[in-house]
């Protein structure tokens, strides 16, 4: 192979996982699984599967090897544990060699947006369903692995009480996004013991790192979290104390519990961990059945100085965590819902106006996209310039400086009407709040998902905060813009498309 810097520069955007040649991971994911269904693996003498199935059987067995490989992804998202096993043995042995592991990560359960306490009474109607407070703080993954046995015991998958002590040492908390912050949170990691009883030897925590007032008693806005130093941070110098409210166990002892009802989990969660006032608590919550007692639990959370309430799905079948998808089995209920849109959009920022007036010398207004996942574009959403102060403006104007591109990148889709003064590199991601969402000839998210030749835009957007917390790749996608459109009751009204399934985000 002759080297280059071309090809050098794919080499890093393939390990960056950034090609941007519409290979997106679930693309990859397919792949593998056409590929061991047409030729199984274990079975050498077998080159074309589909010889002697009808289309629609070997669909129906390519989309069961699909979704059996990208449902082992999302538990063990490691192509180096996973490919070995696919080849040595196939597909159906997946779930039996690659697990859930503490220190590997995985992609979270989130919650879709709803606007109402009536839409939730009618999504769980005859459910079991609790009502956890919302905190305003930092996704927390906090993975406990056990020391090594002395011996080689026989230790069953579901053994949940086994001997062995957690290895504290090897600790880590990782982000929604799988970002080691383990330095970022050494006084968490130094807290384990206190929350930790003696009977755990392993566990994967859920979690919500929140900045804590330790004095009275008290939570403190997202915006402080985020002035904490991000890596390598010294607890003796550390300015702001964080609270971590644990919600949810998906591993302990060597179990998985992601396939347990939500009741089992929070019940052996409680059972194994214990709280520590002003540094452990569990997500405060309340068992619901009426329109009434939700809307007290979602005043009490809002006067606990809480963003709303994550509505979860108790017991049965549909209580379970799904790894890596954004379910209606969890539902987000926000004070500012019964406001305009049922949820605010974190988008990217692709461009800038030169600001005119006061506003000379910083941007005036932002070009912002969404993300694709399938096709690994950016697409405009809309252009804003409300919700700032003139210290943001200073402030946001600096930072996107630093990010100032000749031109615009081969992946932004955007119309010539919209085009900036400055184009951005992909790397601020803000949250937005918006009165409602329209279709739009110019704009290109959601082009095709809602009308075949327009996209989706937001009115009268305002800028709410940035998000430190998310990449440009975990902004707003655009089939949550396509769902947030067709959502609004004014379009239900007129419409009877359904809404976008739930899946792998």
């Amino acid at each position: 192979m002759t080297f280059s810097i071309s090809n050098l520069n794919l080499n890093i955007r393939s390990l960056a996982g950034k090609l941007r040649i519409g290979l997106a991971e679930q693309s990859v994911l397919q792949a593998l699984a056409l590929a061991a269904t047409m030729t199984p693996p274990p079975q050498r003498d077998v080159l074309d599967a589909s010889k002697g199935l009808t289309p629609e059987e070997f669909k129906e067995k390519l989309d069961a090897t699909a979704l059996l490989i990208k449902t082992t992804y999302c538990e063990c998202p490691n192509y180096d544990l996973l490919i070995p096993v696919l080849l040595q043995h196939g597909a159906a042995a997946l779930p039996q060699h690659c697990r859930l592991t503490p220190g590997v990560p995985l992609k979270p359960m989130l919650a879709h947006p709803t606007k109402g306490v009536h839409e939730v009474l009618n999504r769980f109607e005859g459910l079991e369903f609790t009502c956890e407070w919302k905190y305003d703080g930092e996704r927390a993954q906090i993975h406990v692995p056990s020391l090594p046995a002395p011996s080689a015991p026989d230790t069953a998958p579901d053994a949940l009480d086994t001997p062995l002590a957690p290895d504290l040492a090897k600790a880590a908390v990782f982000s929604r996004n799988q970002e080691d912050n383990t330095s970022k949170y050494p006084d968490i990691l130094r807290r384990l013991p206190g929350l930790l009883k003696e009977s755990v030897s392993s566990c994967v925590l859920d979690c919500e790192a929140v900045a804590y007032d330790v004095v009275n008693k008290q939570i403190l806005p997202f915006q402080i979290l985020s002035t904490r130093k991000r890596k390598d941070a010294v607890e003796s110098e550390i300015k702001v104390q964080v609270c971590v409210f644990v919600f949810d166990l998906l591993f302990l002892n060597g179990a998985s519990l992601v396939v347990r009802p939500l009741r089992e989990r929070r019940d052996l969660l409680r059972q194994h961990c214990r709280e520590v006032e002003g540094e452990w608590h569990f997500a405060t919550s309340v068992d619901c059945s009426t329109t009434e007692e939700v809307a007290a639990a979602l005043d009490a959370a809002v006067r606990g100085s809480c963003e709303g309430l994550m509505v979860k799905t108790l017991s049965g079948k549909d209580a379970t965590y799904e790894i890596a998808r954004r379910s209606r089995n969890w539902l987000k209920l926000k004070k500012d819902y019964l406001d305009g849109v049922g949820d605010t959009l974190d988008v990217v920022v692709l461009g800038g106006y030169s600001g005119r007036g006061k506003r000379t010398g910083v941007f005036g207004g932002f070009l912002l996209a969404c993300y694709d996942p399938q096709t690994e574009e950016y697409q405009s959403l809309c252009k804003i310039g409300t919700g700032f102060s003139d210290e943001d403006l200073q402030t946001l104007s600096a930072t996107l400086k630093e990010h100032v591109i000749e031109g615009p990148r081969n992946y932004y889709r955007y119309d010539s009407s919209h085009e900036p003064d400055s184009w951005f590199a992909p790397a601020a991601v803000w949250e937005v709040r918006c009165a409602d969402l329209s279709l739009s000839p110019a704009h290109r998210a959601a082009l095709g998902l809602v009308e075949p030749d327009k996209g989706v835009s937001l009115r009268f957007p305002r800028f709410v905060r940035v998000r430190d917390d998310k990449t440009p790749e975990n902004a707003t996608s655009a089939q949550q813009v396509a769902e947030l459109y067709l959502s609004q009751d004014q379009v239900k009204n007129q419409t009877s498309k359904p809404t976008v399934q739930d899946d792998f985000y």
